[in-house]
């Protein structure tokens, strides 16, 4: 099953033409961190695409520590592009070689933390795409990756408001629910961006 296949899905065509017409914007804050992430689709066996997500490996000094997230992380000096970032990123994190088997398909609006328990950093999301056959090697920083349907993402039933403990502060956030597996902040708001721009009229 080659990269084509996942191309070829109406869907896909469709975000591909949304974030060519209107580019994600950029958020820039010269005192802030830059991050990017990779939205990482593939057709599924039965019709339909699925988004991969991971779920952090516990790490004390990690602010994430244990969240679902996208595969993704921090720009460094050797990365000529947050793209760039992107790309290393997922390979480091998934062992998905975006750069020779995947495309990049546009960036969406970039996202900050909500909260200032938080550190200030901006991301960029980047929609990609891959063959529905790709292999996933998981990391050290790691400790699940996961593949969930869109339709399941975008039935209300699996949405509402949970509380999560992040840094010892419990709070009331709006959540996507897949089996024991809880989508919130960050991660919620962008996968909100991607269902916005598929369910925009073509």
């Amino acid at each position: 099953m080659s990269l084509d296949r996942t191309l070829a899905d109406p869907e896909v065509a469709r975000i591909a033409q949304s974030l060519a017409a209107r580019p994600g914007v950029g958020s820039p804050d010269p005192d802030a961190r830059s991050a990017a992430v990779a939205l990482v689709l593939r057709a599924a066996e039965m019709p339909g695409l699925e988004l991969l997500f991971i779920r952090r490996a516990e790490y004390a000094e990690d602010p994430w520590s244990g969240q679902v997230a996208f595969p993704g992380g921090r720009h460094e000096p050797g990365d000529e592009s947050l793209e760039r970032t992107a790309i290393r990123e997922t390979w480091e994190e998934t062992g998905i070689d975006l750069a020779a088997s995947g495309a990049i398909l546009g960036a969406l609006d970039d996202v900050r933390p909500n909260t200032i328990l938080l550190p200030r950093i901006v991301v960029r999301p980047f929609v990609t795409a891959v063959s529905a056959d790709a292999l996933i090697q998981g990391s050290g920083e790691v400790a699940e990756a996961f593949w969930v349907p869109l339709d399941a993402l975008r039935a209300e039933s699996r949405w509402g408001e949970t509380e999560v403990t992040a840094r010892g502060m419990a709070m009331r956030v709006r959540a996507f629910q897949h089996g024991d597996h809880i989508v919130w902040g960050m991660t919620e708001r962008i996968v909100g961006q991607l269902l916005s721009r598929l369910a925009a009229p073509g």
